[in-house]
């Protein structure tokens, strides 16, 4: 079984978030970028442990983006990737994304598309969702565990109230999240053969976009905690009701 993952660059949760010309634009000066953490801890290393444990016989990783993205996606081939794709273009709407990666997919007959279940950054999740499509493959959201038994996978997901266990036939799309597999850190026999494994850059295809985004804002600043007595009931139901406007 061929396995492509799909992995994108996310600011590092502690970048200051700040945006210029406008409010259209996020300033991207001074950001540490790093591997989209649901992309790398779940998506990633379940692949690799189905290579690891003979369901799969390559994984391949797949990028939408500029050079700027290569040193993750280095991070990514440390962890035990076989190679990668990064498609040069700039991700600008989740569409477009996605039309890219299933143009790819679709050419080089991969069996699994794994992703995490969204990016840390936008948090929309629309990217595999809307590759499954693109491939007329079958999908299924937010999975916590993924076995393969011949040619159909075996996966659990949560839902309200429970888990939900489903048989799909391959190819399939799947997006993954908390409890699909255990982090790992690339070790340094990984990080010196990331340096000599391909990373293949294409020309994107044709695809348009959707969406455009016309500003961004800032939530509004915290205001400060109001403590009330203990004996003094009466104002924190006033309190809740005019100010916190809990009905």
């Amino acid at each position: 079984m061929k396995i492509l993952v799909c992995i994108t660059k996310a600011p590092d949760t502690t970048t200051k978030v700040q945006f210029t010309d406008n409010n259209t634009r996020f300033v991207e000066d001074g950001v540490q970028w790093i591997l989209n953490p649901y992309d790398e801890w779940y998506a990633l290393v379940r692949a690799l442990e189905l290579k690891e444990s003979g369901a799969a016989t390559e994984v391949h990783l797949i990028s939408v983006g500029g050079a700027d993205a290569e040193p993750i996606m280095r991070k990514a081939l440390a962890l035990g990737g076989d190679q990668a794709i990064r498609i040069n273009a700039e991700h600008t709407d989740s569409f477009n994304t996605a039309a890219q990666i299933g143009e790819y997919a679709k050419a080089n007959s991969y069996d699994l598309v794994l992703a995490g279940k969204e990016s840390i950054d936008y948090n929309n999740g629309s990217v595999p969702a809307m590759i499954a499509e693109h491939l007329d493959a079958q999908f299924v959201p937010n999975a916590t565990k993924l076995d393969v038994e011949g040619g159909s996978l075996n996966l659990e997901r949560e839902i309200d109230g429970g888990k939900e266990t489903l048989t799909v036939s391959i190819p399939a799309v799947i997006s993954c999240q908390k409890g699909m597999a255990e982090a790992r850190i690339p070790n340094m026999r990984g990080i010196m053969a990331a340096r000599t494994k391909p990373l293949n850059v294409v020309e994107p295809a044709a695809a348009e976009n959707l969406t455009e985004t016309t500003s961004y804002e800032l939530p509004p600043a915290k205001s400060g905690v109001k403590l009330i007595d203990a004996e003094n009931v009466q104002e924190l139901v006033d309190l809740l009701h005019n100010e916190a406007k809990v009905i």
